[in-house]
Protein backbone atom coordinates (compact mmCIF):
# COMPACT_ATOMS: atom_id res chain seq x y z
CA UNK A 1 0.00 0.00 0.00
CA UNK A 2 1.34 3.37 -0.87
CA UNK A 3 2.08 5.80 2.07
CA UNK A 4 0.64 9.07 1.64
CA UNK A 5 3.04 11.44 1.70
CA UNK A 6 5.99 9.65 -0.25
CA UNK A 7 8.23 11.87 -1.49
CA UNK A 8 6.89 15.09 -0.47
CA UNK A 9 8.96 17.43 1.48
CA UNK A 10 7.60 18.73 4.97
CA UNK A 11 8.84 21.52 7.61
CA UNK A 12 7.73 20.75 11.34
CA UNK A 13 7.90 23.32 13.94
CA UNK A 14 8.12 22.91 17.62
CA UNK A 15 8.98 19.17 16.23
CA UNK A 16 11.19 18.26 19.06
CA UNK A 17 8.92 17.22 21.83
CA UNK A 18 4.90 16.55 22.42
CA UNK A 19 2.66 17.30 19.31
CA UNK A 20 4.95 18.26 17.10
CA UNK A 21 6.92 15.17 17.66
CA UNK A 22 4.16 13.37 17.05
CA UNK A 23 3.69 14.68 13.37
CA UNK A 24 6.80 14.55 12.10
CA UNK A 25 7.10 10.91 13.12
CA UNK A 26 3.81 10.00 11.52
CA UNK A 27 4.70 12.19 8.73
CA UNK A 28 7.83 10.22 8.28
CA UNK A 29 5.94 6.51 8.30
CA UNK A 30 4.17 8.41 5.56
CA UNK A 31 6.96 8.68 3.59
CA UNK A 32 7.79 12.66 3.64
CA UNK A 33 11.32 13.81 4.49
CA UNK A 34 11.17 15.99 7.59
CA UNK A 35 13.31 18.99 8.63
CA UNK A 36 12.55 18.92 12.54
CA UNK A 37 12.50 22.29 13.93
CA UNK A 38 12.77 23.51 17.37
CA UNK A 39 14.58 25.95 19.11
CA UNK A 40 14.80 23.56 22.21
CA UNK A 41 13.27 26.42 24.94
CA UNK A 42 11.38 25.54 27.82
CA UNK A 43 7.53 25.79 27.91
CA UNK A 44 8.03 29.27 28.54
CA UNK A 45 9.88 30.47 25.47
CA UNK A 46 13.26 30.36 27.94
CA UNK A 47 16.55 28.86 26.97
CA UNK A 48 17.65 26.64 24.12
CA UNK A 49 18.63 23.03 23.23
CA UNK A 50 19.91 21.07 20.27
CA UNK A 51 19.25 17.91 21.68
CA UNK A 52 15.34 17.54 21.29
CA UNK A 53 15.30 18.06 17.68
CA UNK A 54 18.57 15.96 16.85
CA UNK A 55 16.20 13.11 18.96
CA UNK A 56 13.47 13.16 16.76
CA UNK A 57 16.10 12.92 13.77
CA UNK A 58 17.24 10.43 15.14
CA UNK A 59 13.96 8.32 15.50
CA UNK A 60 13.05 9.06 11.68
CA UNK A 61 16.38 7.68 10.97
CA UNK A 62 15.91 4.87 12.85
CA UNK A 63 12.62 3.65 10.93
CA UNK A 64 14.39 4.13 7.64
CA UNK A 65 13.58 7.98 6.66
CA UNK A 66 14.73 10.91 5.81
CA UNK A 67 15.31 14.05 7.90
CA UNK A 68 17.20 17.03 9.33
CA UNK A 69 17.28 19.17 12.43
CA UNK A 70 16.52 22.82 12.30
CA UNK A 71 17.15 25.00 15.59
CA UNK A 72 15.98 27.92 14.14
CA UNK A 73 13.74 30.49 15.92
CA UNK A 74 10.52 30.34 13.88
CA UNK A 75 9.45 34.22 14.98
CA UNK A 76 12.87 35.46 13.56
CA UNK A 77 12.28 36.25 10.21
CA UNK A 78 15.76 35.46 8.47
CA UNK A 79 15.65 32.60 10.56
CA UNK A 80 12.19 31.41 9.14
CA UNK A 81 14.38 32.09 5.72
CA UNK A 82 16.70 30.03 6.62
CA UNK A 83 14.10 27.24 7.85
CA UNK A 84 12.42 27.29 4.63
CA UNK A 85 16.08 27.02 2.89
CA UNK A 86 16.95 23.94 4.90
CA UNK A 87 13.97 22.05 3.14
CA UNK A 88 15.19 23.37 -0.22
CA UNK A 89 18.61 22.73 0.24
CA UNK A 90 18.81 19.47 1.68
CA UNK A 91 15.69 17.77 -0.03
CA UNK A 92 15.17 20.10 -3.00
CA UNK A 93 11.87 21.64 -2.52
CA UNK A 94 9.30 21.76 -0.17
CA UNK A 95 5.65 20.65 0.17
CA UNK A 96 4.34 20.62 3.44
CA UNK A 97 4.28 23.54 6.44
CA UNK A 98 3.00 22.56 9.65
CA UNK A 99 3.38 25.48 12.13
CA UNK A 100 2.89 24.01 15.70
CA UNK A 101 5.91 25.73 17.56
CA UNK A 102 4.80 27.42 20.93
CA UNK A 103 5.27 28.85 24.11
CA UNK A 104 3.00 29.84 27.53
CA UNK A 105 2.90 32.35 29.76
CA UNK A 106 -0.46 32.62 31.41
CA UNK A 107 -1.81 34.85 33.86
CA UNK A 108 -5.00 37.30 34.29
CA UNK A 109 -5.63 40.21 32.43
CA UNK A 110 -4.50 42.29 35.32
CA UNK A 111 -1.58 40.74 36.47
CA UNK A 112 -0.19 40.32 32.75
CA UNK A 113 2.97 42.20 31.49
CA UNK A 114 3.39 43.71 28.58
CA UNK A 115 6.53 41.62 28.46
CA UNK A 116 4.67 38.57 28.19
CA UNK A 117 1.78 39.20 26.16
CA UNK A 118 4.59 40.38 23.69
CA UNK A 119 6.54 37.13 23.63
CA UNK A 120 3.49 34.77 23.28
CA UNK A 121 2.33 37.14 19.96
CA UNK A 122 5.66 36.91 19.10
CA UNK A 123 6.39 32.82 18.96
CA UNK A 124 2.37 32.05 18.05
CA UNK A 125 1.38 35.08 15.30
CA UNK A 126 4.57 36.24 14.31
CA UNK A 127 5.79 32.82 14.25
CA UNK A 128 3.58 31.08 12.16
CA UNK A 129 3.41 34.04 9.97
CA UNK A 130 7.33 34.06 9.18
CA UNK A 131 7.49 30.81 8.01
CA UNK A 132 4.25 30.55 5.80
CA UNK A 133 5.21 34.27 3.97
CA UNK A 134 8.58 32.72 3.38
CA UNK A 135 6.99 29.21 1.98
CA UNK A 136 4.46 31.25 0.48
CA UNK A 137 6.85 33.06 -1.60
CA UNK A 138 8.69 29.55 -2.74
CA UNK A 139 5.41 28.48 -3.69
CA UNK A 140 4.36 31.25 -5.69
CA UNK A 141 8.06 31.39 -7.86
CA UNK A 142 7.57 28.13 -8.79
CA UNK A 143 4.32 28.62 -10.12
CA UNK A 144 5.40 31.44 -11.71
CA UNK A 145 8.10 28.94 -13.72
CA UNK A 146 5.86 26.62 -14.54
CA UNK A 147 6.36 23.92 -11.49
CA UNK A 148 3.53 24.31 -9.25
CA UNK A 149 3.59 22.32 -6.24
CA UNK A 150 0.81 20.70 -5.16
CA UNK A 151 1.48 22.55 -1.37
CA UNK A 152 -0.10 22.23 1.77
CA UNK A 153 0.34 24.38 5.09
CA UNK A 154 -1.17 23.41 8.35
CA UNK A 155 -1.25 26.01 11.20
CA UNK A 156 -1.98 25.21 14.74
CA UNK A 157 -5.08 27.28 16.63
CA UNK A 158 -6.48 26.18 19.85
CA UNK A 159 -9.74 26.01 21.93
CA UNK A 160 -8.66 29.25 24.26
CA UNK A 161 -8.48 31.38 20.57
CA UNK A 162 -11.45 29.91 19.30
CA UNK A 163 -14.14 29.85 22.74
CA UNK A 164 -11.72 31.62 25.43
CA UNK A 165 -9.49 30.14 27.89
CA UNK A 166 -9.10 32.76 31.64
CA UNK A 167 -5.84 33.36 31.55
CA UNK A 168 -4.77 33.36 28.30
CA UNK A 169 -5.32 36.86 26.93
CA UNK A 170 -1.97 36.59 25.48
CA UNK A 171 -1.93 33.07 23.99
CA UNK A 172 -5.91 33.19 22.72
CA UNK A 173 -5.51 36.62 20.94
CA UNK A 174 -2.55 35.38 19.45
CA UNK A 175 -3.97 31.56 18.50
CA UNK A 176 -7.53 33.47 17.32
CA UNK A 177 -5.11 35.49 14.95
CA UNK A 178 -4.05 32.37 13.46
CA UNK A 179 -7.30 31.11 12.24
CA UNK A 180 -8.02 34.44 10.53
CA UNK A 181 -4.29 34.06 8.85
CA UNK A 182 -5.59 30.95 7.84
CA UNK A 183 -8.83 31.81 6.27
CA UNK A 184 -6.87 34.97 4.59
CA UNK A 185 -3.87 32.65 3.52
CA UNK A 186 -6.41 30.12 2.19
CA UNK A 187 -7.92 32.28 -0.46
CA UNK A 188 -4.86 34.07 -1.47
CA UNK A 189 -2.93 31.37 -2.27
CA UNK A 190 -5.18 28.94 -4.16
CA UNK A 191 -4.46 30.45 -7.58
CA UNK A 192 -0.89 28.42 -6.61
CA UNK A 193 -2.10 25.27 -5.27
CA UNK A 194 -1.79 25.89 -1.78
CA UNK A 195 -4.17 24.79 0.66
CA UNK A 196 -3.80 26.49 4.01
CA UNK A 197 -6.07 24.20 7.06
CA UNK A 198 -5.87 24.68 10.91
CA UNK A 199 -5.68 22.37 13.79
CA UNK A 200 -6.83 22.76 16.94
CA UNK A 201 -5.37 19.67 19.12
CA UNK A 202 -6.25 18.40 22.54
CA UNK A 203 -4.24 16.25 24.58
CA UNK A 204 -1.34 16.31 26.87
CA UNK A 205 1.75 18.24 26.43
CA UNK A 206 4.68 20.47 28.24
CA UNK A 207 2.30 23.42 27.51
CA UNK A 208 -1.27 21.47 28.32
CA UNK A 209 -0.45 19.70 31.64
CA UNK A 210 -0.59 22.81 33.95
CA UNK A 211 -3.87 24.29 32.19
CA UNK A 212 -5.17 20.77 33.12
CA UNK A 213 -3.88 21.00 36.31
CA UNK A 214 -5.26 24.64 37.07
CA UNK A 215 -8.94 23.55 35.70
CA UNK A 216 -8.41 20.84 38.68
CA UNK A 217 -9.20 18.26 36.53
CA UNK A 218 -6.95 15.08 36.16
CA UNK A 219 -5.55 13.59 32.78
CA UNK A 220 -8.23 10.67 33.94
CA UNK A 221 -11.10 12.40 34.88
CA UNK A 222 -10.28 14.66 31.13
CA UNK A 223 -10.00 11.28 29.00
CA UNK A 224 -12.74 9.39 30.74
CA UNK A 225 -11.34 5.85 31.30
CA UNK A 226 -8.01 5.72 30.00
CA UNK A 227 -6.47 2.41 28.83
CA UNK A 228 -3.21 0.79 27.28
CA UNK A 229 -5.54 0.47 24.16
CA UNK A 230 -6.22 3.77 23.40
CA UNK A 231 -5.12 6.82 25.20
CA UNK A 232 -7.80 10.02 23.92
CA UNK A 233 -5.39 12.41 25.09
CA UNK A 234 -2.34 10.77 23.67
CA UNK A 235 -0.44 13.24 21.50
CA UNK A 236 -0.28 10.61 18.63
CA UNK A 237 -3.82 11.03 18.25
CA UNK A 238 -3.73 14.17 16.39
CA UNK A 239 -0.83 13.50 13.84
CA UNK A 240 -2.75 10.93 11.31
CA UNK A 241 -4.99 14.24 10.65
CA UNK A 242 -1.71 16.14 9.55
CA UNK A 243 -0.27 13.78 7.50
CA UNK A 244 -3.28 13.43 5.77
CA UNK A 245 -3.91 17.44 5.48
CA UNK A 246 -0.78 17.02 4.03
CA UNK A 247 -0.69 14.79 1.51
CA UNK A 248 -1.88 15.23 -2.20
CA UNK A 249 -5.53 13.44 -1.22
CA UNK A 250 -6.64 16.56 0.69
CA UNK A 251 -6.68 19.16 -2.38
CA UNK A 252 -10.57 19.77 -2.40
CA UNK A 253 -10.28 21.11 1.59
CA UNK A 254 -8.74 24.35 2.39
CA UNK A 255 -9.66 27.50 5.01
CA UNK A 256 -10.90 25.29 7.10
CA UNK A 257 -10.31 24.70 11.22
CA UNK A 258 -10.46 20.84 12.48
CA UNK A 259 -10.64 20.08 16.43
CA UNK A 260 -8.83 16.90 17.35
CA UNK A 261 -9.46 14.87 20.26
CA UNK A 262 -9.04 10.68 20.53
CA UNK A 263 -10.97 9.49 17.96
CA UNK A 264 -12.72 12.69 17.31
CA UNK A 265 -12.84 15.14 14.54
CA UNK A 266 -14.30 18.24 14.37
CA UNK A 267 -14.93 20.95 12.02
CA UNK A 268 -15.49 24.34 13.72
CA UNK A 269 -17.89 26.89 12.33
CA UNK A 270 -16.57 30.52 12.36
CA UNK A 271 -18.22 33.90 13.43
CA UNK A 272 -21.21 34.86 10.97
CA UNK A 273 -24.01 37.10 10.91
CA UNK A 274 -26.72 36.32 12.96
CA UNK A 275 -29.74 38.26 14.08
CA UNK A 276 -30.14 42.42 12.86
CA UNK A 277 -32.13 44.93 13.57
CA UNK A 278 -32.53 48.01 10.89
CA UNK A 279 -34.32 51.19 10.27
CA UNK A 280 -33.90 54.07 8.13
CA UNK A 281 -31.77 56.13 8.97
CA UNK A 282 -29.14 56.21 11.67
CA UNK A 283 -29.97 55.01 14.88
CA UNK A 284 -29.85 57.46 17.72
CA UNK A 285 -27.54 56.13 20.91
CA UNK A 286 -30.93 57.06 23.48
CA UNK A 287 -33.02 54.26 21.17
CA UNK A 288 -30.63 51.26 21.30
CA UNK A 289 -31.29 50.39 24.82
CA UNK A 290 -34.95 49.67 23.61
CA UNK A 291 -33.65 47.26 21.44
CA UNK A 292 -30.01 45.64 21.77
CA UNK A 293 -31.21 43.50 24.76
CA UNK A 294 -33.73 41.58 22.91
CA UNK A 295 -31.19 41.74 19.85
CA UNK A 296 -28.51 39.24 22.00
CA UNK A 297 -31.60 37.40 23.87
CA UNK A 298 -32.34 36.45 19.56
CA UNK A 299 -28.35 35.37 19.46
CA UNK A 300 -26.86 31.94 19.88
CA UNK A 301 -24.62 32.46 23.06
CA UNK A 302 -20.72 31.92 22.39
CA UNK A 303 -19.44 28.62 22.28
CA UNK A 304 -18.32 27.10 25.51
CA UNK A 305 -15.02 25.54 25.80
CA UNK A 306 -15.60 22.44 24.32
CA UNK A 307 -16.81 24.05 21.32
CA UNK A 308 -20.49 23.56 22.15
CA UNK A 309 -23.11 26.09 22.10
CA UNK A 310 -25.69 25.69 24.51
CA UNK A 311 -29.25 26.43 23.76
CA UNK A 312 -30.70 30.07 23.93
CA UNK A 313 -32.93 30.91 26.38
CA UNK A 314 -35.35 32.00 23.52
CA UNK A 315 -34.92 28.01 22.54
CA UNK A 316 -35.75 26.75 25.75
CA UNK A 317 -38.49 28.86 26.03
CA UNK A 318 -40.36 27.57 23.38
Amino acid sequence: MSRLCDGRIAIITGAGRGIGREHALECARQGAKVVVNDLGAAPDGAGSDVAPAQAVVDEIRALGGEAVANYEDVSDWDGAQRLVDTAIETFGGLDVLVNNAGILRDRTLVNMSVEEFDAVIRVHLRGTFAPLRHAAAYWRDEAKAGRPRQARVINTTSSSGLYGIVGQTNYGAAKAGIVNMTIVASRELARYGVTVNAIYPTALSRLTEDLFRRKGETAEALSGARSAVFDPLHASNIAPLVAWLGSVESADVTGRVFGVRGGVITVAEGWHGGPHIEKGGRWLAGELGSHIPGLVERAAPNAVLSGEIAPSREAVAS
